[in-house]
């Protein structure tokens, strides 16, 4: 039998709320049974209860051999739908959830469905959207692998009664057109009268009521041709939302007194809350703000007392504004409790939840939402990409021009090496600047020549030197250490013999250096020369040249081109 038709089997007549005392008490027997005999007793009890109050139209017998865990799964199963149609969500959703597991234990895909929907339903009502939409999704997805466009059109409906109630109308379009054409395709009247309604309560959200009212006057129609009077009833009080959408207020409010009574006499709480929030509106758009407080009041007290925070917190708002001008106390107390609500209403409900949802979900057309953030994503990667690209780009341009100066400056400090022996020829040109050192003094007069130890010792100084700046660095320190002697000992003996100081003799070799490079390198320019004197920075280069010899580079190559 699929549970799923329940509605075929609902009398037009609801039941009344005290009929639940009889139920609760076989309930509990039941649950209290251990022995086969008395589970298959307390089950047929329950089921002969269910069709003497004309719940089902089916008396379900169960013998004696049917197995413990088939009669648990139906007991709690049709106890969650009862109390469904009850308005007793909480008690729903505790008696769904002992019949969920015995479903998937016996792998029975239907009667799981079935389950995970009347979870569903019960957590909207809830406000646990979160909830709500986590059983939606896995009850569409067995009812699309079922193939039966009945169970799937079912479903979708689902989906966008979990959407309008987190006030997402324009998500929860797509799935009650998707539903409609579902229903079309497959002739299902019935099912097509419901997902009419939600697509009137969705066009109203989205402020289109000329097609919101269309859809309800259609929904209402064939809801009577199909003899569901009750349901007419809801399609009545879906055609007065649009037509307090469109502002005809007058027809509006007359249709709504013709439904109130009969919600109230048929003990559909939800229904009947629903309607007198719209009356309340209505009242309320006509300027009788004082009529429209009873409305607002009945239509509080009916959702807490269901705990349906979203519906009360729209009668806690009708009332706040009901009240402003005539009891501004009271309405204060009212704003107060509409923002409890709000704030316990967002945080239990979950736009969260349903963003993950809608992730999650594998069917192409569902995923299209997702579409412009996932260019938007797409492009802000593509703009990450080419950044990075242009990065390495300019990383490698700059790397190979470093390594070509590197390689550039190493095959000049090679030709440099191999012709050290070339330089050192040039020592005589070096030596007459050192004779003029030794053997004069700053007043002219003349000092002894120096011994032939000491031309030696000097030779190796110039010779440690000019190693020192093929490497691109060197200092006293660095010099003394290779003569083996301590910088005191190094400077003590260069300043005797030549009246220099280490770092100012170093520096003549530097230049004398230069000077030659200049005379002999015509391929080399000034940085380059700089360079292969150990100086990094061209400007201070040029300094010490000028220093020197009284001209700058430049100058002093422009000089020696004249004849």
């Amino acid at each position: 039998m699929c549970m799923r038709k329940r509605l075929s089997l609902l009398l037009a007549g609801w039941l009344s709320l005290t009929a639940w005392a009889d139920i609760g008490p076989q309930l509990d027997s039941f649950n209290q049974a251990e022995r086969q005999q008395d589970l298959v007793a307390r089950a047929n009890d329950f089921f002969r209860q269910l069709y003497e109050e004309q719940f089902i139209d089916t008396l379900l017998i169960y013998k004696a051999a049917t197995p413990a865990d088939t009669l648990r799964e139906q007991v709690w199963y049709w106890a969650a739908e009862y109390c469904y149609d009850q308005q007793r969500f909480d008690q729903a959703v505790d008696y769904g959830l002992k019949a969920l597991p015995l479903f998937q234990k016996g792998n029975d895909r239907t009667g799981e469905s079935d389950c995970l929907n009347i979870l569903a339903i019960s957590n909207i009502r809830l406000s646990n959207y979160g909830a709500a939409i986590d059983y939606a999704k896995q009850c569409y997805r067995l009812d699309e692998a079922s193939g039966d466009a009945d169970r799937i059109s079912a479903s979708l409906n689902s989906l966008a009664g979990i959407y309008m109630s987190a006030h997402q109308p324009a998500e929860a379009e797509q799935y009650v057109l998707k539903g409609l054409q579902k229903a079309a395709e497959a002739g299902l009247d019935s099912r097509r009268a419901v997902l009419l309604g939600m697509a009137s309560e969705v066009y109203h959200a989205l402020v289109d009521d000329e097609k919101a009212l269309d859809y309800a006057e259609q929904s209402y129609e064939l809801e009577k041709q199909l003899g569901h009077h009750h349901k007419a009833l809801l399609r009545q009080a879906q055609k007065a939302s649009a037509l307090i959408g469109l502002e005809r207020f007058e027809q509006a409010e007359q249709v709504l007194r013709t439904i109130i009574p009969l919600f109230r006499d048929a003990s559909d709480i939800h229904s009947l809350g629903i309607s007198l929030n719209k009356m309340g509106m209505v009242q309320l758009s006509l300027n009788h703000e004082q009529e429209g407080v009873p409305y607002f009041r009945e239509a509080a007290g009916l959702f807490a007392q269901m705990g349906d925070m979203s519906n009360e917190m729209h009668s806690r708002k009708g009332l706040y504004e009901c009240l402003w001008k005539s009891q501004p106390d009271s309405a204060r107390m009212e704003l107060e409790r509409f923002n409890l609500l709000k704030d316990s209403l967002y945080t239990i409900a979950s736009a969260e939840s349903l963003a993950r949802y809608n992730a999650e979900f594998g069917n192409d057309w569902l995923q299209q939402e997702n579409a412009a953030e996932r260019s938007a994503k797409r492009s802000v990667m593509l703009t990450a990409i080419v950044v990075i690209c242009l990065l390495l780009a300019f990383s490698l341009i700059v790397w190979l021009i470093m390594r070509r100066r590197h390689l550039r400056q190493t095959s000049i400090n090679q030709q440099l090496s191999d012709n050290i022996e070339e330089l050192r020829e040039k020592y005589k040109e070096l030596s007459v600047r050192y004779d003029n050192a030794i053997v004069t003094n700053a007043d002219g007069n003349q000092r002894k020549d120096l011994s032939e130890t000491d031309s030696l010792w000097l030779e190796k100084v110039v010779e440690v030197i000019n190693d020192h700046l093929l490497n691109g660095q060197v200092d006293a320190e660095s010099v003394a250490s290779q003569l083996n002697m301590s910088l005191f000992q190094f400077r003590q003996r260069l300043t005797a013999l030549t009246d220099e100081t280490p770092q100012s003799f170093i520096g003549i070799i530097r230049m004398r250096r230069a000077r030659y490079l200049l005379d002999n390198r015509p391929e080399l320019n000034i940085s380059e020369v700089g360079q292969l004197c150990a100086y990094n920075d061209t400007p201070n280069f040029t300094r010490a040249f000028k220093k020197m010899f009284g001209l700058t580079p430049t100058q002093y190559l422009e000089k020696q081109r004249k004849p």
